[in-house]
């Protein structure tokens, strides 16, 4: 049922639980770190944390795809081969239909230099092995809306939130509360028509800024 609702654009393949692979080749170890990130502020850290873990590794490549329909995405070679290193591990993130995730791959150099066709095949192999100890789920793409109420309604509106399985984003208490909740796109139509017909709430859509920090 899943697979029909990715197919109709109800939801998407992420990871849950980071995966880790290791492949070596002439004295040379990728090892491979898959996770999942939400903006690349979150990939920036994940990033410099794996870079604190291996101090003495010579390579950091990576590739990122971040949103439903991999709007932003990059991927590095990190001072290897143009083409050698990031674009096999996209390439896996790819194969794999994934999005709001990552890969690192950590190179130790063994001395012995591998070719351009050697290099693609170890990044692209640690990518993969990485992804394949990984936890891989489907998930229902979320709308976000913004609901703003006078503090009398809030049992009307979490009795909401739990008859449609809304997830809660934020929330800030007062004497006019704001609630932002995800939305699944298949409960969307339902969902607002439960919102107007609530005498005193109002609610919009929260538009996501791209984060646009460099890495």
């Amino acid at each position: 049922m899943l697979d029909l609702f990715r197919m109709q654009g109800y939801s998407y393949k992420t990871i849950v639980k980071t995966g880790k692979g290791e492949f070596s080749d002439r004295g040379s170890r990728f090892i491979g770190y898959a996770f999942e990130v939400t903006g690349r502020s979150v990939f920036k850290e994940r990033y410099q944390s794996i870079v604190d873990l291996h101090p003495k590794a010579s390579h950091f490549c990576f590739a990122f795809r971040i949103g439903y329909e991999a709007q932003d995405w990059r991927c590095s070679d990190n001072g290897e081969p143009s083409g050698t290193a990031g674009r096999p591990i996209l390439g896996q993130l790819e194969s794999f239909e994934l999005v709001n995730a990552a890969v690192v791959v950590v190179r130790y150099f063994g001395g012995t230099l591998l070719g351009v066709p050697g290099l693609i095949n170890a990044y692209r192999s640690a990518a993969q092995l990485a992804l394949q100890h990984a936890g891989i789920v489907e998930k229902p793409k979320l709308k976000l809306l913004q609901l703003e109420f006078d503090y009398t309604l809030e049992h009307e509106i979490y009795r909401l939130v739990k008859q449609f399985s809304l997830s809660i984003e934020k929330s800030e208490k007062g004497l006019f509360s704001q609630l932002t909740v995800g939305v699944p796109l298949l409960q969307l139509v339902e969902a607002n028509a439960a919102f107007s017909a609530v005498n005193g709430l109002t609610y919009q859509e929260v538009v996501a800024n791209k984060d646009s920090e460099s890495t």
